[in-house]
């Protein structure tokens, strides 16, 4: 059956939504928050989204998007050029390597997943920061944000689930 082209359109917009949501949430966790400190605890929502679509529509969040937005992230936030691109890459590769227990898991169980993947997370980006400053910068601003994208993680990740629901049809993909 061949498509029209607002079936087509229709679908690459609907094909998007992972995509489109993850730059919004790069976005939102660039909102700057008046308090003391804030900025370097900051929750690194891009990776619970990464972090969801990897699992259940791997076929619209591969590896070469997050590093896409891991990129643009580095560029809106004038961070050193790379590291989001590469620490999303890895979120992903972790991921893929566990998606099927993953994807048949509890909530629980994926929540228990994605703090395993943030404490490699704070590790890395520590360890990247460091060695791009020459120094051995203090461990605690790594383990904050990390733990507070953890506590995030429910109410990212029920968005995403209703977005899912609400734009994206599995259709034996993934």
């Amino acid at each position: 059956m061949t498509l029209t082209l607002w079936q087509r359109l229709d679908k690459t917009g609907r094909n998007l939504a992972p995509f489109a949501v993850t730059v919004m949430l790069a976005l939102a966790g660039m909102v700057p928050i008046p308090l003391p400190g804030y900025a370097s605890v900051a929750p690194f929502l891009t990776a619970v989204a990464v972090y969801y679509w990897a699992i259940h529509r791997p076929d619209l969040m591969g590896p070469g998007t997050a590093f896409l937005i891991g990129l643009l992230q580095d560029l809106l936030t004038g961070g050193p050029l790379g590291v989001n691109a590469l620490v999303l890459v890895l979120v992903h590769w972790a991921v893929s390597s566990q998606r099927r227990v993953l994807a048949s898991s509890t909530f629980a169980l994926m929540w228990f997943g994605f703090g395993l993947v943030m404490m490699g997370v704070a590790c890395i980006q520590w360890l990247a920061f460091s060695v791009l400053q020459a120094t051995v910068l203090p461990f605690r601003p790594a383990l904050f944000q990390a733990l507070l994208t953890m506590a995030f993680f429910p109410a990212i990740a029920w968005t995403l689930i209703r977005v899912h629901r609400a734009f994206l049809r599995d259709d034996g993909q993934g």
